[in-house]
């Protein structure tokens, strides 16, 4: 029986761990949080945080295993590829993995190469920002150099905005680091995301897909992904070719990778995100119902050095119209109900509800406080763009204060 170790145990992490149990392998789960639903599900469990790399590799070396998995995770991945370079499992090398996963020296890496990428600097105290504040043009992005989904990300338009967004975002790093860069405007309605998937050095499987923003609460927080990808055929090969020469420059050789990318008013191409590790907020279900391919299938057998095992060639669904969107509250209180319109019930084919009736929500300025995600076809993509720009017309979440 294959031993395979996963970092972090929480809902949106479920899919790989039961995954792996289907498959028969035998399951060891680190996790800092004692309450984490990952340990009910997995043979093994650890109470140990996933980015103590002395700590999991330890662990890994008493456990025997052969291999490790950060899903969805951008902070335990470099964690997951020191161990497997350690142990000579299959990964990626950590040099490579650490500059996919540090927004600053990701910023650096794209730089140093000639990629656009807009002016950035990091900071360790609030202080420090001040004082090169004047060097930048607002509007400015502040958000944590190590954290994923959105957690301590926000945009300020005035130098007064800071200290509340320094202080958001340090609150968010587990390095305590702080990254502020100066915004880009779309020349498109919506970024450019989802997944991709490298197999031998080169990227097998392009999973874009629209990214939808919460303009409500946090215009930086996603609160859905959608099908078709409206992006003109000339600026898809670009994103291709863009992302692969990322790949190929860092010798990333398998795996998936979570990317967010964008063109701005000028045409230049940015590339915002490029985590190595499958993206949140279930974006593979959602990139399976649409291609059939299975990438928490692809990433669990890569970790095993399964590569027969992995397919994730697909012929492109023409006239499918498929959304997720995230189910959240605008304010902090107590969750009392629900209540969906038969108008979008009827576009409902798949329900994910995180939290129980009664249970205490937060509002939604991160993607970690999702109250649930709902999977959703459409008969047009008229029909697809009107809903989900209006989606609290037909969904009403109910907190009591």
């Amino acid at each position: 029986m294959k031993k395979i170790m996963f970092l972090g145990g929480s809902i949106q992490q479920l899919p790989a761990i039961q995954y792996a149990k289907k498959q028969g392998y035998y399951t060891v789960l680190c996790d800092y949080l004692q309450d984490n639903p990952g340990q009910f599900y997995s043979d093994e469990f650890h109470c140990v945080s996933t980015t103590d790399k002395d700590a999991i590799l330890k662990i890994s070396m008493q456990e025997s295993i052969e291999g490790i998995v950060a899903y969805a995770s951008d902070p335990a991945a470099a964690t997951a590829a020191f161990v497997s370079n350690k142990l000579n499992l299959p990964s990626n090398s950590y040099e490579s993995v650490l500059v996919l996963s540090k927004k600053d020296l990701f910023r650096n890496f794209l730089i140093n190469n000639g990629f656009n990428c807009p002016k950035a600097k990091s900071f360790n105290t609030v202080d420090e920002a001040k004082k090169s504040l004047s060097d930048f043009q607002f509007p400015l992005i502040v958000k944590p150099t190590d954290s994923s989904g959105s957690k301590g990300v926000s945009r300020i338009d005035i130098n007064d905005e800071l200290d509340y967004a320094f202080d958001f975002a340090i609150s968010n790093s587990i390095n305590k680091t702080v990254i502020i860069e100066e915004f880009i405007e779309m020349v498109h309605e919506y970024m450019i995301g989802g997944d991709i998937f490298v197999i031998n050095g080169k990227i097998e499987f392009f999973g874009l897909l629209n990214c939808h923003r919460n303009n409500e609460i946090n215009p930086l927080v996603p609160i859905g992904k959608s099908h078709p990808l409206l992006i003109e055929e000339e600026k898809l090969d670009l994103v291709r070719k863009e992302l692969q020469k990322v790949i190929s420059l860092l010798e990333i050789k398998v795996g998936a990778l979570n990317i967010e990318v964008m063109f701005s008013k000028d045409g230049k191409l940015y590339i915002i995100e490029m985590g190595p590790r499958n993206g949140g907020n279930m974006i593979p279900q959602l990139l399976e119902i649409i291609t059939g391919v299975n990438l928490v299938k692809a990433t669990v057998e890569a970790a095993l050095g399964n590569n027969k095992d992995i397919n994730v060639g697909y012929s492109p669904q023409t006239n499918s119209y498929f959304s997720t969107y995230i189910l959240h509250s605008s304010k902090k209180g107590i969750l009392k109900n629900i209540i969906f319109t038969n108008e979008i019930q009827r576009n409902i084919i798949n329900k994910f509800i995180f939290k129980e009736l009664n249970e205490e929500v937060d509002i939604f300025d991160s993607s970690n406080k999702a109250i649930g995600i709902i999977f959703l076809e459409y008969s047009s993509l008229e029909e697809l763009n009107q809903k989900m720009k209006n989606m609290n017309q037909y969904i009403e979440v109910q907190v009591m204060d």
